[in-house]
């Protein structure tokens, strides 16, 4: 029988994995959005220079730029923040970063089926695959819908509501010590990360059962 023959099925990981994970990080950034204030809407390319509740154009600028909750003060806070490009912020507030942004995903969600059919997620890298698809998607998801729901854009066209789109960032974290403040991520950015982990280690993992196999 073959490596690829004795992999799982991806459907039923998804339905256990991915899915739940997918609700979890939905169901966390919606109570964020309902319940925090939303930041600054850019005014040309000066987004914070206007009074607080002032229409300029097409744009509203909310009642506070930052809405926080403290949840370990000093170290862990909830804190809404807009983000249009990808990890770290990169491409953040430029004019390509939600179309590009947009389609990126959907050609992740294509690799990551086609590498599964061709047996690469082995081992531990088996569970980084719902890992990926649960970041994927839930990011995407964000910024599908979310530019639907910014104040200041209701009389806009759907492509323009859409071009909008954002993902909802409020893991706002500080690591002890170094006093680093790490750039504000969410559930669906962790599973990200942490399939990547397992990617990485997996490598070594490979490396040895090589080493094992060669004696």
């Amino acid at each position: 029988m073959t490596q690829i023959a004795r992999m799982p099925r991806l459907l039923p990981l998804l339905l256990k994995i991915s899915l739940p994970l997918v609700v979890l990080d939905q169901l966390t950034k919606w109570w964020v959005v309902f319940n925090l204030k939303q930041p600054y809407l850019p005014y040309q390319t000066y987004p914070y220079l206007a009074p607080a509740g002032e229409f300029k154009g097409k744009y509203w600028l909310a009642s506070n730029h930052v809405d926080l909750i403290p949840v370990i003060d000093g170290y862990f806070n909830i804190n809404r923040v807009h983000n249009q490009g990808v990890a770290f912020g990169f491409g953040n507030g430029t004019d390509w970063a939600p179309i590009v942004f947009l389609i990126v995903p959907i050609v992740a969600l294509t690799v990551v089926s086609l590498l599964w059919k061709k047996g690469v997620f082995v081992g531990w890298a088996k569970w980084s695959a719902p890992l990926l698809v649960a970041g994927v998607v839930g990011n995407l998801i964000d910024r599908l819908t979310q530019g639907f729901v910014l104040k200041g854009y209701e009389g806009e066209s759907f492509w323009t509501r859409l071009s909008e789109g954002y993902v909802v960032d409020f893991i706002d974290v500080t690591i002890p010590f170094i006093n680093y403040r790490w750039p504000s991520f969410n559930v669906a950015d962790s599973c990200i990360c942490i399939a990547a982990s397992l990617l990485f280690l997996s490598a070594f993992q490979a490396e040895d059962k090589v080493k094992d196999q060669s004696k």
